[in-house]
């Protein structure tokens, strides 16, 4: 009988996308083979704090999280530097990390640093790519390079702020503009403005969130077109995904997503048109392919009246939910979900296998090493 591969998901995070996150890891959890793999679970607390298998489970079977949190704490030894990491001495036979931290800590670069100290493949990207395409401000600049059309913006900091007044920015942009912290996801902190009391209050909110803020131009009347891609060195990309929202609501927030998406209707695929379709997959692969990323990424466009496409977003760990697009992109592509989480994890072992070819320090320290 062949070993069955063990894999460490790795879900939760100090985010405002921590509940999401949770709903995505049960998807991926229940949609893996288990005849394949064995599956720990580690829940990274609100407070970056990473429970055991077993409490992970807890919470995972519908035990109160905060409940679970407190009963475990009194255990940890707070003078302990790596107290918040201390569980994964537990688990020294994992094959292969499977993260599923949205935001913060996971999408961020941070979380890809752990896995490579460990020496270990992890599903998803690498460190410095992860980091790229969760600023919007980085990613922005790199799809300047390479060409990928994106919408103007301006970037704000504390300390260049006082420069921008609402009428200097409605000059360059438009009045109609769109505030957003670079690095955040789930359209927390992004707010529509169209005058000088709203962009003072949403320019507040949004630094709550960062240090950078981008101030974007606004595209009339956009249709909200999404493609997923797969792949390291060579990526494929989905068919194409619409998203209608509200009425009244002017882009797809975090209420649409995950809190009623009652009203959000979903078209996948679209029927748009062979030429805007080929042009948004080009653009989707060449940024993809620009920022190196590897595994997987859900990658978010604006298309406007006259059917020019801005690439908006690019998400490195998108959403598993049970009304996440990149998943449904996939399976209207012909490829299911138990075969996406295969091939992701395939892509994760085969890219570690690439970069231990070419980096030393993939190599543990021998006896024969260490006694030298």
């Amino acid at each position: 009988m062949t070993k069955k591969m063990h894999v460490a998901l790795f879900f939760g995070g100090n985010s405002s996308e921590h509940d999401v996150s949770k709903r995505s890891a049960h998807n991926i959890y229940d949609a893996m083979d288990k005849d394949k793999y064995d599956v720990s679970l580690f829940l990274m607390t609100k407070e970056g704090y990473l429970l055991s298998d077993t409490d992970s489970h807890r919470v995972f079977d519908g035990e109160d999280e905060d409940a679970v949190v407190k009963s475990v704490m009194p255990t940890v030894d707070a003078s302990d530097p790596l107290a918040n990491i201390a569980n994964l001495g537990k688990i020294k036979d994992v094959d292969v990390f499977f993260p599923v931290i949205h935001g913060n800590l996971g999408e961020d670069g941070t979380i890809q640093g752990l896995f490579r100290l460990l020496q270990k493949p992890w599903v998803g990207s690498g460190i410095l790519e992860s980091a790229m395409a969760y600023d919007k401000d980085i990613t922005k600049k790199m799809l300047d390079l390479y060409g990928v059309q994106n919408t103007k913006y301006v970037l704000l900091t504390p300390d260049n702020e006082g420069d921008y007044s609402y009428e200097k920015l409605a000059a360059q942009l438009g009045t109609r503009m769109f505030i957003k912290p670079a690095n955040q996801g789930s359209s927390v902190g992004i707010h529509e403005v169209n005058n000088a009391e709203e962009y003072k209050d949403s320019l507040a909110d949004a630094f709550r969130y960062d240090y950078k803020v981008l101030v974007e131009e606004a595209i009339q009347g956009p249709q909200e077109l999404e493609i997923s891609i797969l792949g390291n060195e060579h990526p494929i990309a989905s068919k194409l995904g619409a998203i209608r929202v509200p009425e009244n609501d002017e882009f797809y927030t975090y209420e649409n997503k995950f809190v009623d998406a009652s009203e959000v209707h979903f078209d996948i695929p679209v029927d748009v048109s062979q030429k805007l379709a080929d042009r948004i997959t080009e653009m989707a692969l060449t940024a993809y392919k620009g920022l190196g990323l590897k595994g997987m990424a859900r990658i978010d466009f604006l298309v406007s009246k006259d059917d020019e496409p801005y690439l908006g977003e690019i998400n490195t760990l998108p959403g598993f939910t049970n009304i996440s697009l990149y998943p449904q992109l996939w399976n209207a592509s012909g490829i299911t979900y138990t075969e996406l989480i295969d091939r992701l994890i395939e892509l994760a072992i085969a890219e570690f296998n690439r970069r231990k070819q070419i980096h030393h320090d993939f190599t543990p320290l021998g006896k024969e090493k260490l006694s030298k």
